[in-house]
């Protein structure tokens, strides 16, 4: 799929006014107050812009830090990255590649394989629960 673009009329009509804070203008929940925080569920967080696949609930995992953590995205071109250097400090910030929505922040001390922890607010998030696999008639 490609790119999304709206203008900003369009996102504050599509998001509520804490998705489009945390999305559009780059702001973070409170810790451990999301909705996916201690979220157990199977399947896919999507994108609340634009619904593009991020993460799976395989790669979720507790670090403790007060938002919904992951060690990998699907797919690494799902994601993009940039150098954040706001409020004194020097952070990665990780965002959809589709329609620039912020999604949190990139850290590298998370668990193996990757080592690296996708630290995401869940107001970017939409989570799309894994259909059950339908049962096989002998």
């Amino acid at each position: 799929m490609g790119k999304v673009h709206k203008s900003d009329r369009e996102w504050r009509e599509q998001l509520t006014p804490e998705q489009y804070r945390v999305t559009r203008e780059k702001g973070t929940e409170r810790p451990f107050t999301g909705l996916y925080y201690q979220f157990k569920g199977r399947g896919t967080y999507k994108c609340v812009g634009c619904g593009n696949d991020l993460f799976s609930s395989e790669s979720k995992y507790e670090s403790g830090c007060g938002w919904p953590s992951f060690w990998a995205p699907i797919a690494d071109e799902e994601i993009d990255t940039e150098r954040d250097t706001s409020y004194g400090m020097v952070r990665t910030e990780v965002k959809c590649d589709r329609c620039g929505a912020h999604l949190g922040h990139l850290f590298e001390d998370g668990p193996a394989p990757t080592g690296l922890r996708y630290c995401v607010n869940s107001a970017a998030l939409r989570f799309s629960e894994e259909s059950a696999e339908p049962e096989e008639n002998n």
